[in-house]
Protein backbone atom coordinates (compact mmCIF):
# COMPACT_ATOMS: atom_id res chain seq x y z
CA UNK A 1 0.00 0.00 0.00
CA UNK A 2 1.37 3.30 -1.00
CA UNK A 3 0.54 5.91 1.72
CA UNK A 4 0.51 10.00 1.61
CA UNK A 5 3.35 11.71 2.76
CA UNK A 6 3.87 14.41 5.50
CA UNK A 7 6.50 16.35 6.97
CA UNK A 8 6.43 17.67 10.85
CA UNK A 9 7.44 21.10 10.51
CA UNK A 10 8.83 20.83 13.68
CA UNK A 11 11.83 19.16 12.64
CA UNK A 12 12.84 22.54 10.99
CA UNK A 13 11.49 24.92 13.24
CA UNK A 14 15.34 25.89 13.66
CA UNK A 15 15.68 26.86 10.09
CA UNK A 16 13.46 29.70 8.91
CA UNK A 17 11.23 30.75 7.75
CA UNK A 18 8.85 28.43 7.68
CA UNK A 19 7.07 29.09 4.57
CA UNK A 20 10.19 29.05 2.24
CA UNK A 21 10.32 25.48 3.28
CA UNK A 22 6.75 24.47 2.17
CA UNK A 23 8.24 24.44 -1.89
CA UNK A 24 11.19 22.36 -1.03
CA UNK A 25 9.20 19.90 0.49
CA UNK A 26 7.17 19.86 -2.39
CA UNK A 27 9.77 19.24 -4.52
CA UNK A 28 10.73 16.23 -2.57
CA UNK A 29 7.49 14.27 -3.00
CA UNK A 30 5.81 15.48 0.41
CA UNK A 31 1.99 15.83 -0.24
CA UNK A 32 1.13 17.48 3.82
CA UNK A 33 2.66 18.98 6.37
CA UNK A 34 1.95 18.57 9.97
CA UNK A 35 2.51 21.88 12.14
CA UNK A 36 2.80 22.47 15.31
CA UNK A 37 1.96 25.12 17.53
CA UNK A 38 3.32 28.10 17.23
CA UNK A 39 3.16 27.69 13.60
CA UNK A 40 -0.28 28.18 12.67
CA UNK A 41 -1.32 30.17 15.45
CA UNK A 42 -1.15 33.66 14.59
CA UNK A 43 -2.67 33.29 11.35
CA UNK A 44 -4.52 30.31 10.42
CA UNK A 45 -5.85 31.54 7.19
CA UNK A 46 -2.08 33.06 6.12
CA UNK A 47 -0.76 29.84 6.73
CA UNK A 48 -3.32 27.94 5.15
CA UNK A 49 -2.79 30.13 1.91
CA UNK A 50 1.41 29.35 2.19
CA UNK A 51 0.27 26.13 2.08
CA UNK A 52 -2.39 25.88 -1.14
CA UNK A 53 0.74 28.10 -2.70
CA UNK A 54 3.03 25.57 -2.33
CA UNK A 55 0.47 22.91 -3.49
CA UNK A 56 0.81 21.03 0.03
CA UNK A 57 -2.20 19.91 2.24
CA UNK A 58 -2.55 19.71 5.98
CA UNK A 59 -4.03 16.29 7.57
CA UNK A 60 -3.48 17.00 11.08
CA UNK A 61 -2.09 19.26 13.81
CA UNK A 62 -0.54 19.42 16.75
CA UNK A 63 -2.01 21.32 19.69
CA UNK A 64 -1.70 21.60 23.36
CA UNK A 65 -4.22 19.21 25.47
CA UNK A 66 -5.33 22.47 27.40
CA UNK A 67 -6.43 23.86 24.32
CA UNK A 68 -8.83 20.96 23.67
CA UNK A 69 -9.76 21.16 27.28
CA UNK A 70 -9.98 24.84 27.47
CA UNK A 71 -10.89 25.82 24.04
CA UNK A 72 -12.04 23.07 21.47
CA UNK A 73 -14.01 25.28 19.56
CA UNK A 74 -10.84 27.66 18.65
CA UNK A 75 -8.88 24.34 17.09
CA UNK A 76 -11.86 22.70 15.62
CA UNK A 77 -12.24 25.95 14.06
CA UNK A 78 -8.32 26.02 13.46
CA UNK A 79 -8.61 22.47 11.74
CA UNK A 80 -11.03 24.15 9.47
CA UNK A 81 -9.57 26.82 8.58
CA UNK A 82 -6.66 24.27 7.53
CA UNK A 83 -8.44 21.94 6.39
CA UNK A 84 -7.18 18.86 8.98
CA UNK A 85 -8.81 15.82 9.88
CA UNK A 86 -6.66 15.36 13.12
CA UNK A 87 -6.62 17.29 16.23
CA UNK A 88 -3.32 15.78 17.70
CA UNK A 89 -2.10 16.81 21.21
CA UNK A 90 1.47 15.61 21.81
CA UNK A 91 2.48 15.53 25.20
CA UNK A 92 2.44 16.72 28.87
CA UNK A 93 4.91 18.16 30.69
CA UNK A 94 7.12 16.51 33.72
CA UNK A 95 5.83 18.94 35.89
CA UNK A 96 2.34 17.80 34.99
CA UNK A 97 2.50 14.47 34.86
CA UNK A 98 1.92 12.15 37.93
CA UNK A 99 2.60 8.20 38.40
CA UNK A 100 -0.82 7.54 39.10
CA UNK A 101 -3.78 5.15 37.35
CA UNK A 102 -6.09 7.37 37.95
CA UNK A 103 -3.99 10.64 36.45
CA UNK A 104 -4.17 8.80 32.89
CA UNK A 105 -7.04 7.49 32.70
CA UNK A 106 -8.31 11.49 33.83
CA UNK A 107 -5.90 12.06 30.61
CA UNK A 108 -7.81 9.66 28.77
CA UNK A 109 -11.12 11.19 29.67
CA UNK A 110 -10.12 14.67 28.37
CA UNK A 111 -9.30 13.40 25.34
CA UNK A 112 -13.06 11.65 24.96
CA UNK A 113 -14.59 15.00 25.58
CA UNK A 114 -12.32 16.77 23.12
CA UNK A 115 -13.17 14.45 20.73
CA UNK A 116 -16.59 13.77 21.08
CA UNK A 117 -17.23 17.55 20.17
CA UNK A 118 -14.52 17.22 17.31
CA UNK A 119 -16.29 14.56 15.86
CA UNK A 120 -19.75 16.68 15.72
CA UNK A 121 -17.61 18.65 13.49
CA UNK A 122 -16.63 15.82 11.64
CA UNK A 123 -12.56 15.45 12.95
CA UNK A 124 -11.08 13.24 15.04
CA UNK A 125 -8.54 13.45 18.30
CA UNK A 126 -5.89 11.52 18.32
CA UNK A 127 -2.68 11.28 21.16
CA UNK A 128 0.64 11.52 20.14
CA UNK A 129 2.73 9.46 22.02
CA UNK A 130 6.60 9.86 23.64
CA UNK A 131 8.68 7.34 25.91
CA UNK A 132 6.79 8.17 28.76
CA UNK A 133 3.30 6.80 27.94
CA UNK A 134 5.17 3.40 27.93
CA UNK A 135 7.27 3.19 31.16
CA UNK A 136 5.15 1.13 33.37
CA UNK A 137 3.62 2.76 36.86
CA UNK A 138 4.51 1.11 40.10
CA UNK A 139 1.87 -1.40 39.61
CA UNK A 140 3.34 -2.72 36.38
CA UNK A 141 0.51 -1.04 34.21
CA UNK A 142 1.19 1.23 31.65
CA UNK A 143 0.08 4.96 30.96
CA UNK A 144 -0.93 4.42 27.36
CA UNK A 145 -3.35 1.12 28.07
CA UNK A 146 -5.04 3.45 31.06
CA UNK A 147 -4.96 6.64 28.19
CA UNK A 148 -6.82 4.82 25.82
CA UNK A 149 -9.33 2.41 28.16
CA UNK A 150 -10.19 5.73 29.64
CA UNK A 151 -10.56 7.23 26.75
CA UNK A 152 -12.71 5.15 24.39
CA UNK A 153 -12.86 3.92 21.05
CA UNK A 154 -13.62 7.60 20.04
CA UNK A 155 -10.01 8.15 20.61
CA UNK A 156 -7.47 7.88 18.17
CA UNK A 157 -3.49 7.77 18.16
CA UNK A 158 -0.98 8.60 16.03
CA UNK A 159 2.02 6.15 16.77
CA UNK A 160 5.61 7.75 16.98
CA UNK A 161 7.84 4.56 16.63
CA UNK A 162 10.84 6.27 17.68
CA UNK A 163 10.24 7.39 21.06
CA UNK A 164 8.49 3.52 22.15
CA UNK A 165 11.88 2.17 21.22
CA UNK A 166 13.11 4.87 23.40
CA UNK A 167 11.29 3.76 26.05
CA UNK A 168 12.52 0.16 25.67
CA UNK A 169 9.17 -1.04 23.67
CA UNK A 170 8.25 -2.86 20.87
CA UNK A 171 6.78 -0.60 17.85
CA UNK A 172 5.64 -4.13 16.38
CA UNK A 173 3.81 -4.83 19.23
CA UNK A 174 2.09 -1.72 19.80
CA UNK A 175 1.28 -1.57 16.54
CA UNK A 176 -0.40 -4.95 16.24
CA UNK A 177 -2.09 -4.06 20.29
CA UNK A 178 -3.83 -0.31 18.87
CA UNK A 179 -4.24 -1.46 15.00
CA UNK A 180 -7.60 -0.23 15.26
CA UNK A 181 -7.05 3.34 16.68
CA UNK A 182 -3.72 3.94 15.23
CA UNK A 183 -4.74 6.43 12.02
CA UNK A 184 -1.37 8.18 11.63
CA UNK A 185 1.98 6.34 11.78
CA UNK A 186 4.87 8.89 12.56
CA UNK A 187 8.12 7.02 11.23
CA UNK A 188 10.65 8.67 13.48
CA UNK A 189 13.73 6.37 13.34
CA UNK A 190 16.74 6.96 16.58
CA UNK A 191 20.27 5.92 16.52
CA UNK A 192 21.78 3.36 19.10
CA UNK A 193 20.54 4.48 22.50
CA UNK A 194 23.19 6.87 23.94
CA UNK A 195 24.26 8.25 20.69
CA UNK A 196 24.70 12.53 21.35
CA UNK A 197 24.79 13.15 17.41
CA UNK A 198 21.58 15.30 16.96
CA UNK A 199 19.97 14.11 19.92
CA UNK A 200 20.40 10.97 18.41
CA UNK A 201 17.67 11.22 16.70
CA UNK A 202 18.31 10.10 12.54
CA UNK A 203 16.92 10.18 8.88
CA UNK A 204 13.94 6.99 8.41
CA UNK A 205 16.24 4.45 7.47
CA UNK A 206 19.44 5.53 9.15
CA UNK A 207 18.72 4.15 12.80
CA UNK A 208 18.35 1.25 14.43
CA UNK A 209 14.33 0.48 13.41
CA UNK A 210 14.02 -2.21 11.10
CA UNK A 211 11.28 -0.50 8.63
CA UNK A 212 10.87 -2.84 6.17
CA UNK A 213 9.84 -5.40 9.16
CA UNK A 214 7.59 -3.01 9.99
CA UNK A 215 5.96 -2.39 6.93
CA UNK A 216 3.54 -5.42 6.57
CA UNK A 217 2.42 -4.00 10.46
CA UNK A 218 1.46 -0.50 8.61
CA UNK A 219 -2.02 -2.10 6.63
CA UNK A 220 -3.30 -3.92 9.56
CA UNK A 221 -4.10 -0.46 11.38
CA UNK A 222 -6.59 2.15 9.78
CA UNK A 223 -3.63 4.65 9.58
CA UNK A 224 -4.17 7.33 6.20
CA UNK A 225 -0.58 8.46 6.01
CA UNK A 226 2.29 8.66 7.01
CA UNK A 227 4.27 11.50 8.72
CA UNK A 228 8.31 12.04 9.18
CA UNK A 229 9.85 13.59 12.31
CA UNK A 230 13.47 14.41 13.51
CA UNK A 231 13.28 16.18 17.07
CA UNK A 232 17.02 17.65 16.17
CA UNK A 233 18.31 17.92 13.19
CA UNK A 234 21.40 19.55 12.20
CA UNK A 235 20.59 19.55 8.17
CA UNK A 236 16.78 19.53 7.74
CA UNK A 237 16.77 19.15 4.12
CA UNK A 238 19.12 16.21 4.21
CA UNK A 239 16.58 14.92 6.80
CA UNK A 240 13.59 15.08 5.06
CA UNK A 241 14.72 14.12 1.89
CA UNK A 242 16.85 10.93 2.82
CA UNK A 243 13.60 9.94 5.30
CA UNK A 244 10.56 10.30 2.19
CA UNK A 245 13.10 8.50 -0.20
CA UNK A 246 13.55 5.59 2.20
CA UNK A 247 9.77 5.25 2.86
CA UNK A 248 9.16 4.94 -1.38
CA UNK A 249 12.11 2.81 -1.60
CA UNK A 250 9.96 0.53 0.82
CA UNK A 251 6.84 0.57 -1.52
CA UNK A 252 5.24 2.67 1.29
Amino acid sequence: MTYRKAYQLYSSRNFPPLAAQLPILKAMGYDAIEPWLPAYEEDPGLFRQQLDDAGLACYGFHMPLAGLVEAPQRYIEIAQTLGATYLIPPYVTAEEREPTVSYWRGLGEKLARGAELANAAGLEVAWHNHDFEFVPLADGSRPIDHIFAAGGSGVKFEIDCGWIVRAGADPAAELRRFADRIVIIQTKDTAPLGTKLDDGWTATGDGIIDWQALAPLFEKTKADHLVTEHDNPSDWQAFASRSINHLNALGL
